[in-house]
C-alpha cells in the first residue's frame, strides 16, 4: 500500500488563500481509501465574496483592459508551469479520481497545450468593419468580454476540462469564479495558484470548493454574466434553470451515449483497438466513451468475439501502476450505479459476454471490463449513459438503420464510424446528430478542433478557433459619415 500525502486546498478569493466557511471535507482516494485531499466547503457568503472580487476586477481592474499580447503572455507562462509540474499534478489527479497515472500524465500535457493555444487566440480577437451598407454609412462590430463567468467542472477530467474553459474566458478578457468537483479539488486549485504566481491580477480568477449546493449558488448568482458547466445532463438542466431568471448566457457540455459503428468493409484490426480503448478509457467515466458498439450483421459474430477476447487483456488495478489501463471508479455510489445498469441489461435481454461484476479488492472500488451482447436497440443500456467500463453491442442491417439507432438516444456528443468507403463514412457522419464524428479513428482530440454536443449533450462549443466567442458579446456600431440612405430602405424597426 503506498503512503499518500494528504494536501489541504484553500479557496482563493481576491488573490488570497482563505478557508471556506463551511464544513471540513476529507476526500479519500477511491483506489486506496486514504486521505488524498482536504478542504473546507464554501458558504453562500464565500460565493458572494468570490463573485464580488471577480466583478471588481472586471469593472475597474487591469485584466479586461490589458492588450491581447499581455494576456497571452500570462497564459503562456501558465501553460509552461502546467507542463513543468506535470508529474506532481498527475499524481494528485490520480489519487483523487482513481484514473491510471499514465493517462493522467497525458491529460496534463494536453491541458498545457490548450493553454498555449488559447494564448494565440488572445492576440487574434478582432471585430469586423462594413462599408457596404448604403451611401454615407460605416458599421463596426466590436468584440467585448461577456463579463464575470461562473465555471463549474466535473470530477472525471479535472484539469483538462477547466482548461477547455478558463483560458479562453481569460483570453477574451473575462474574469471568473471556478468551482471544481468536490471529489477532485486539487489540480484546479493548483492551477489558480499558478495563475496568480504568473502575474494574473488578484480577483481575476477566484475559486470556491463544495458540492452541488455551491454550484447552484454560483449558477444562480446575480453578479455573474455567464455560466459554463460540464457534467451530467440532469445537473446541466438545473444549472440552466438556475441562470434562467437572469437570462444569463449558458454553455453546457453534458453526457453522451456514443456509438462506434462498424461496417463490413472496415479495417477490423484497427477498429478493434479503438473500440476497446473507447469503451474502457478512464474506466468508462467519460462523456466521450464509446459505450455502445453498432456492428453490421455480416461481421457481428466475428467482431464481437474479437472484442471479448481483447477486453480480457485490459489490465485493471492500482492506478499508480504505470501498466494499469482501468483504475478505480470514483465512489461507492457510482460503483452501485454501474452494477445496477448491468443487472438492468440482463433483465432487458442482453447477454453478459464478459465481466458483469465488481472486482473484490482490499481497498478501492473496481469494476470488471464488461461486454453486453445481443442488446435490443430499444434497451435502456443501449440508450442511457452508464459511465462505467460497460460496452453494449447492438447489430444493424444497413446504413439507414445505423443512423436511426445512433440518433435514437437524445444524446448527440460524438460518434465513430469505420468503413473503407468514404461515401459510406461521410453519409453516416452527415446524417448523425453528433458534435464530433471520428472517421476510422476514435477520441483523437486537438485544441484546434471545436467540441460540443447536440440535444441532451449540451449547448455551445469549446476549443477551436471560435472558442473565445463563447465568452464574448458582439456590439454593432453604425456610423453616419455622409448623406444618409432614405429611411424606408429598411433595417432594424423597419415596417
Amino acid at each position: 500500500m503506498p503512503t499518500i500525502e494528504s494536501r489541504y486546498w484553500p479557496s482563493i478569493i481576491g488573490g488570497k488563500s482563505v478557508e471556506g466557511s463551511g464544513a471540513a471535507v476529507d476526500r479519500l482516494s477511491p483506489a486506496h481509501d486514504q486521505s488524498a485531499a482536504r478542504y473546507h466547503t464554501a458558504a453562500e457568503s464565500d460565493v458572494d465574496a468570490a463573485v464580488a472580487a471577480a466583478r471588481r476586477e472586471f469593472d475597474s481592474g487591469a485584466w479586461p483592459r490589458m492588450s491581447g499580447a499581455e494576456r497571452a503572455a500570462v497564459l503562456r507562462r501558465v501553460a509552461a508551469r502546467i507542463e513543468a509540474e506535470r508529474d506532481d499534478l498527475a499524481l494528485q489527479e490520480t489519487l483523487e479520481s482513481g484514473k491510471p497515472i499514465s493517462q493522467a500524465r497525458d491529460e496534463i500535457s494536453s491541458a498545457a497545450g490548450i493553454w498555449f493555444y488559447a494564448a494565440t487566440l488572445a492576440q487574434h480577437l478582432y471585430g469586423d468593419a462594413h462599408n457596404g451598407l448604403g451611401t454615407g454609412y460605416l458599421a463596426m462590430v466590436l468584440k467585448e468580454p461577456v463579463g464575470v463567468v461562473g465555471i463549474i467542472t466535473p470530477w472525471n477530467f479535472p484539469l483538462l476540462i477547466v482548461s477547455q474553459k478558463l483560458p479562453f474566458a481569460l483570453a477574451a478578457g473575462c474574469t471568473a469564479v471556478v468551482k471544481p468537483s468536490d471529489m477532485t479539488p486539487g489540480t484546479t486549485t493548483r492551477l489558480v495558484q499558478f495563475l496568480h504566481e504568473e502575474g494574473l491580477p488578484a480577483g481575476a480568477v477566484n475559486l470556491v470548493h463544495g458540492g452541488g449546493d455551491v454550484g447552484q449558488w454560483l449558477a444562480a448568482h446575480p453578479g455573474t454574466d455567464m455560466t459554463t458547466f460540464t457534467g451530467s445532463t440532469g445537473v446541466g438542466r438545473k444549472v440552466a434553470a438556475a441562470g434562467a431568471a437572469g437570462l444569463k448566457k449558458i454553455s453546457l457540455e453534458l453526457g453522451g451515449k456514443n456509438p462506434q459503428v462498424i461496417f463490413p468493409d472496415a479495417d477490423l484490426d484497427t477498429a478493434l483497438e479503438k473500440v476497446v480503448f473507447g469503451a474502457y478509457f478512464n474506466q468508462g467515466e467519460c462523456c466521450n466513451a464509446g459505450s455502445r458498439l453498432l456492428v453490421h450483421r455480416d461481421v457481428a459474430d466475428e467482431f464481437t468475439a474479437r472484442v471479448v477476447e481483447r477486453s480480457r487483456d485490459v489490465r485493471v488495478g492500482d492506478p499508480l501502476d504505470p501498466d494499469t489501463k482501468v483504475g478505480a471508479l470514483i465512489s461507492d455510489h457510482h460503483l452501485g450505479v454501474v452494477t445496477d445498469y448491468v443487472a438492468l441489461g440482463r433483465r432487458e435481454g442482453a447477454e453478459v459476454l464478459l465481466g458483469g461484476d465488481p472486482i473484490s479488492s482490499a481497498t478501492g472500488r473496481y469494476y470488471s471490463p464488461t461486454v453486453l451482447g445481443g442488446v435490443p436497440k430499444a434497451a435502456r443500456v443501449a440508450r442511457e449513459e452508464i459511465f462505467g467500463p460497460v460496452l453494449s453491442i447492438v447489430t444493424f442491417r444497413d446504413l439507414t438503420e445505423a443512423v436511426e439507432i445512433t440518433n435514437a438516444t437524445g444524446y448527440g456528443l460524438s460518434a465513430g464510424v469505420w468503413s473503407r468507403d468514404i461515401g459510406t463514412a461521410m453519409t453516416y457522419a452527415q446524417a448523425t446528430k453528433a458534435g464530433t464524428v471520428w472517421v476510422n479513428c476514435y477520441m483523437d482530440g486537438f485544441p484546434e478542433v471545436c467540441f460540443g454536443g447536440y440535444g441532451a449533450s449540451g449547448i455551445g462549443r469549446e476549443l477551436g478557433r471560435t472558442a473565445c466567442d463563447e465568452y464574448i458579446e458582439h456590439k454593432s456600431i453604425v456610423m453616419r459619415t455622409g448623406a444618409p440612405t432614405p429611411s424606408w430602405v429598411g433595417g432594424i424597426g423597419a415596417e
